[in-house]
């Protein structure tokens, strides 16, 4: 640990406590309202959901796709109830963004993963639990990096901050979509490879395996959307670059099975859609439906960044995070000192950390369905989403380490005071626009595109949009 996190001081007890806080208030806001499934995404992914837990895995022939289109039709559009909906009879219609094989089954055109990441939840009967326990497992692996980083109450700030994000209780709250599990999981695998790579104090094993649980952790938000594979290679592009530039930094064996283990996820998914899709890199969606172009960048640089602002206030305070961190290393270049050491330990985390968040994002900046005019803040930038645990990351920085570098009065848990400030506000605006989004009378559009004439869908689609159809990369 750095010498500016010894200055913080406070009851051992106290940042936990805070952290849990924190994850309940973001529970207790959720589940204060009533789940409603809101567009064909969420109608997907249920679907999948239910023939997963029904023994029917990934495709389905014509006679199983009717019994679970029977199956669907008695459910009513609340997430969690079942009710006469009355008969529906093609399974274009029933099967929402499921496409047909040449050999006759039906498959989703959603990447594979999320709905075995949901199905043990659906079996159990909590489904509405899923992405809270998902979101769970990010504030853990966040709470643990930004503690080993930052010291206190690096961890607490973290989890208030993922916790706080408007997008996170939107989707926290629609039990069938994976926006939020992928970015959970991708959260909890950064926040462990950092704790694994600064743990020196820690016994190799346990340092190897936890890593090694990192790389699951993004693994499997890969499975769950194949645009996460970015977060994978700049994690495998990490641990290469660490273990040349200091080679006694990491234990012995940990590269070869970190390294391993997304060598054999990657083997995996060209092998699956091979045998899915008819080719390696082929997925269920339709040719061209899934378009990223460099024309669409202007576009969304103009649309986007009032988008990500509304859904995302947390991502300002990261990017300060990040400028203040490249700053503070070329002001201390020469500086061979106490502050020095530190401004470039600070410099190789927070580069490492913003690399996925600013490639996924230059990705995403290329699509060109968000780069029509007319769509919602939380239908847009639910793409983004994935770097939340990153953008945390280094917001928390901001919060804990500038008061520290100032030499805040007394230079203990009242140095806290700008961070909790800050959470404070954001939880009190998220909560207000959550319920503003969540009300059945609201009139903002839900989170993703819908069919025309369902409630809170415009009266007409973007335009280049084909009806019922909502694209996007997961």
């Amino acid at each position: 640990m750095n010498s500016t996190a010894r200055l913080w001081r406070g009851p051992a007890y106290l940042e936990p406590a805070i952290a849990i806080v924190a994850f309940a208030t973001l529970c207790l806001v959720v589940l204060s309202v009533a789940p409603l499934l809101l567009g064909p995404d969420g109608q997907a992914y249920r679907a999948s959901i239910i023939a997963i837990t029904d023994g029917h895995f990934l495709t389905l022939s014509a006679s199983q796709a009717h019994a679970l289109i029977a199956q669907l039709s008695r459910c009513s559009r609340s997430a969690t109830s079942c009710l006469s909906a009355g008969p529906v009879t093609t399974i274009g219609h029933a099967l929402e963004q499921w496409v047909r094989l040449p050999d006759g089954r039906w498959i989703s055109e959603k990447n594979p993963g999320y709905p075995f990441l949901a199905a043990p939840f659906q079996a159990l009967g909590v489904i509405r639990l899923a992405p809270l326990c998902y979101a769970g497992l990010g504030c853990l692996g966040l709470y643990a990096g930004a503690r080993r980083w930052l010291g206190s109450p690096g961890g607490a700030v973290a989890v208030g901050l993922f916790c706080s994000c408007d997008l996170v209780m939107v989707f926290a709250w629609q039990d069938y979509w994976s926006s939020l599990t992928d970015a959970s999981l991708i959260a909890a695998g950064t926040g462990t490879l950092v704790w694994a790579a600064l743990a020196d104090d820690v016994a190799p094993r346990r340092r190897t395996v936890l890593g090694l649980l990192g790389f699951l952790a993004i693994e499997a938000a890969v499975f769950a959307r194949y645009t996460n594979v970015i977060v994978l290679g700049c994690a495998v592009v990490a641990v290469i670059a660490l273990r040349r530039r200091r080679p006694g930094s990491l234990p012995p064996a940990a590269p070869r099975y970190w390294l391993g283990s997304a060598a054999v996820l990657v083997a995996g998914l060209a092998v699956f859609d091979g045998l899915a899709y008819g080719a390696p890199l082929d997925t269920g969606y339709r040719p061209g439906e899934i378009t990223f172009s460099l024309g669409a960048v202007g576009s969304n640089l103009r649309l986007m960044p009032a988008h990500l602002i509304v859904a995302m206030p947390v991502c300002l305070l990261g990017l300060a995070g990040l400028i203040l961190i490249i700053v503070r290393r070329v002001r201390l270049r020469r500086d061979d000192s106490g502050q020095g050491g530190d401004a470039r330990r600070d410099f190789a985390i927070g580069l490492t950390v913003a690399a996925p968040w600013l490639t996924l994002w230059a990705l995403y900046s290329t699509y060109t369905w968000t780069a029509q005019p007319g769509i919602g803040a939380w239908q847009s930038a639910r793409f983004y989403l994935p770097a939340i645990g990153p953008i945390t990351l280094l917001a928390s920085w901001l919060l804990v380490r500038v008061p520290q570098l100032t030499r805040w009065p007394g230079r203990t848990w009242a140095a806290a005071l700008p961070a909790a400030v800050v959470l404070v506000m954001f939880f009190a605006l998220a909560t207000l626009t959550f319920r503003d989004q969540a009300s059945p009378a609201s009139p903002s559009a839900p989170p993703g595109r819908c069919n025309i004439g369902e409630p809170h869908c415009p009266a007409k689609p973007p335009a280049g949009s084909p009806v019922g159809l909502t694209p996007g990369a997961s």
